[in-house]
């Protein structure tokens, strides 16, 4: 007989058969889960947001005329060049921050966005001069801003599903107000209030749980402790602010470009073909990058998070070369068919943007990367040589082929410029 010791004897009779044990996850499963199941969520809901806009799509454009998506597309992307920094980038801290010091966050947040409203009124007044509807300005920006910011908010309390609805509200539900306002033949305006409501709408559904102390001790908080929270959160406002603001000026400045070269209808195009090739992007990458982010932020090392970068962009990657392969090939065809004749030149530019469209796509989600590990100065950097880039081949490609030729001069020049930021990335030290 095989001699068992005591003590051994012991544990044995106590323990369960192996059979019967309760099998538990490692730490690395459960995180790996936990990530799948937000992703899964946000890309639900992002899914649901996405498809009412397209489907929709083939409506808008037989309700609007090219010039009337152009006149909107310029003023909201004005808007949004504004709203992105409304807040002074702070509410991208939001994550890295506890109870008290995220609620005095908030509070800086509303603050700085004041401010900027207060610029926004005098922007509007002189765009106002020729553009009308830019007079919305205010109130578009306003929009912005806050559902930017407690998107943040949201994401910080792992709010995902909060976080799907609000988009379904923002997204489907803007187009079906658009909808709505274009069959009341409100033209560029109807689309202005058809966005804006819509945002404004899906505010309460970001609002939980409230900060410490309340939403309305926002209003009364220590000046001490807002100073103190934007001292350590300083490169946000230094690197992040003019990053985003520049990337956002970078889509006015083609817009502008493409309406005083071509007109406000080739804008029209030109707008609502970025608005539906970057629907993959803004759907994936959205998801991906709220649940990216404060993983990368928390990662235990540089080579952890890097891990988790790799993974993705091979993903990302595969997908993204099927997406340029349907747009070089059937591009034209399918945006004819979908929107009818008057927006066949969107086809064109289509297949013409594929190449940028596919290195957008998997850039998108990953553009959290650098600032999850505090490479916000190098991030900065590169940005603007690529805005320059971008705008390097906008303007030559209009010069020498048109509006078709804009499109090919971006692709050729941003797939450099993402090349080397996939690059960079992999290579991460």
């Amino acid at each position: 007989m095989r001699y068992e010791s005591p003590l051994k004897r012991k544990r044995l009779k106590g323990a369960a058969p192996i059979e019967s044990r309760p099998m538990s996850l490692s730490p690395g499963a459960q995180r790996s889960n936990s990530l799948l199941r937000a992703t899964v969520t946000l890309l639900t809901g992002g899914a649901l947001a996405q498809a009412l806009p397209l489907l929709l799509g083939p409506w808008l454009t037989r309700l609007y005329t090219p010039a009337e998506y152009g006149q909107f597309s310029f003023v909201w992307t004005v808007a949004t060049n504004m709203g992105v920094v409304a807040c002074a980038r702070y509410e991208f801290a939001l994550t890295l921050e506890k109870d008290e010091g995220a609620a005095a966050l908030l509070g800086l947040c509303l603050r700085v966005l004041g401010a900027v409203l207060l610029v926004s009124l005098i922007v509007a007044a002189v765009m106002g001069l020729r553009r009308p509807l830019a007079w919305t300005l205010p109130l578009a920006v306003l929009a912005v801003a806050l559902t930017q910011g407690l998107m943040q908010w949201a994401t910080r309390a792992e709010a995902f599903s909060a976080l799907a609805w609000a988009r379904v509200v923002q997204y489907g539900g803007g187009a079906l107000l658009q909808v709505a306002c274009g069959l009341l033949a409100w033209g560029a305006f109807g689309l202005m209030w058809g966005a804006v409501v819509a945002a404004l709408l899906a505010l309460p559904l970001l609002a939980r749980p409230a900060p410490q102390g309340g939403w309305h001790s926002l209003l009364t908080l220590p000046g001490e402790r807002m100073k103190a929270v934007a001292r350590r959160h300083r490169d946000f406002p230094l690197y992040n602010t003019p990053h985003a603001f520049a990337g956002a000026l970078q889509d006015s400045l083609a817009l502008w470009l493409v309406a005083a070269v071509t007109g406000d209808a080739s804008a029209g195009f030109w707008a609502l073909g970025l608005r539906y090739l970057k629907a993959p992007a803004g759907l994936v990458g959205g998801a991906l990058s709220q649940v990216l982010y404060p993983r990368l932020a928390q990662a235990e090392s540089v080579e952890a998070g890097r891990q988790v970068v790799r993974q993705a962009m091979g993903v990302l990657g595969g997908m993204g070369l099927v997406l340029m392969a349907v747009l070089m090939v059937a591009g034209p065809w399918l945006f004819r068919a979908l929107f009818g004749a008057g927006w066949a030149e969107t086809g064109e530019l289509a297949r013409a943007l594929a190449p940028y469209i596919a290195c957008h796509f998997v850039a998108a989600p990953l553009s959290v990367a650098p600032m999850a590990w505090q490479a916000q100065a190098w991030m900065l950097r590169l940005a603007l040589v690529g805005q320059v880039m971008f705008v390097a081949g906008l303007a030559a490609g209009l010069h020498w082929g048109g509006l078709i030729g804009a499109a090919w001069g971006v692709s050729g020049m941003m797939s450099v410029y993402f090349g080397y930021f996939f690059w960079s990335l992999l290579r991460w030290k």
